[in-house]
């Protein structure tokens, strides 16, 4: 485990209100780590939003600072409580209640990949998750923390964007229910993470690049969105959700044709965010 936490890009004038972050984006695969699996190198990345980071990585040209995952969802998910331990793959951990994330294997140390493959042999000690938490969960959450507060200085306000990926057969659904299949989920967990001024300024920002999309179905937002999101206290969470398919081979996982064309496309959304101040959006109720 010696790789860093994260990747921050800062941009040369802090300009905006927002702060992008890319979660699951990180792809540093610790050998050890690598060792105890029962995946090869291609399998073990298939939970991972691949390329993600990339996509945003304007965002510092346009006044934003973008913070980026260095390690994997499958090794540690930063967008998981530290408290959602799965016993069945962590030794010494007591099932406490019912969590669907950590009954499925997607706790904050991922029992499973991509559908439902397993990515250990068997169990692994509360110490080694404890480990991963410690050198990684809360190094990323403290920078994020720290970024929020310093746009709430600066600008009475910050924005949170939650940067994602889903796979393409996440959309499927809408299209067998005879709807047009959503390119951009965009998650404000119905309006509890963040105002609705702030969200209608982001789907119009992808919508005005041409892109599908649809909010809180079939993504709404996960941990971070919750722990984040104060729209009360002018502090807004938003996940962001795009569409493998639109810039990646998602068997091979490598961009496909079209990867710099939807981030030429993205660099106008991001833009356009950036653009979102405190002097647009009415002041919260004290």
């Amino acid at each position: 485990m010696d790789q860093d936490a994260f990747q921050l890009s800062e941009p040369a004038q802090l300009l905006s209100c927002a702060v992008f972050a890319s979660p699951h984006s990180g792809n540093h695969y610790p050998e050890a780590f690598l060792a105890q699996s029962q995946l090869d190198r291609q399998a073990i990345r298939s939970s991972e939003d691949a390329f993600v980071d990339q996509l945003f990585a304007c965002a510092p040209e346009f006044g934003a600072p973008l913070l980026a995952a260095a390690v994997p969802r499958a090794f540690v998910d930063l967008n998981r409580s530290t408290d959602e331990l799965d016993p069945a793959l962590i030794e010494g951990v007591r099932r406490q209640g019912h969590n669907p994330r950590v009954a499925s294997g997607l706790g904050v140390v991922p029992r499973v990949v991509a559908n439902g493959r397993a990515i250990y042999r068997g169990k692994i000690r509360l110490a080694e998750a404890q480990a991963r938490i410690s050198s990684y969960w809360h190094p990323y959450h403290a920078a994020l923390q720290s970024l929020l507060e310093q746009a709430h200085r600066r600008f009475g306000q910050a924005v949170l964007i939650d940067c994602h990926s889903m796979p393409h057969e996440a959309t499927d659904s809408a299209g067998r229910a005879g709807r047009q299949a959503p390119e951009i989920v965009i998650g404000d967990r119905f309006g509890a993470a963040a105002g609705a001024d702030v969200v209608d300024r982001i789907e119009a920002a992808f919508a005005a690049a041409g892109l599908k999309v649809v909010r809180n179905a079939p993504f709404a937002g996960a941990y971070v969105t919750q722990a984040y999101g104060r729209p009360s206290r002018n502090q807004h969470a938003v996940q962001i959700e795009i569409d493998r398919a639109l810039y990646m081979d998602e068997r091979l996982i490598r961009p496909n044709e079209n990867f710099e064309a939807l981030r030429r496309l993205l660099r106008q959304v991001i833009a356009d965010i950036a653009l979102i101040g405190p002097e647009e959006m009415p002041l919260a109720a004290e």
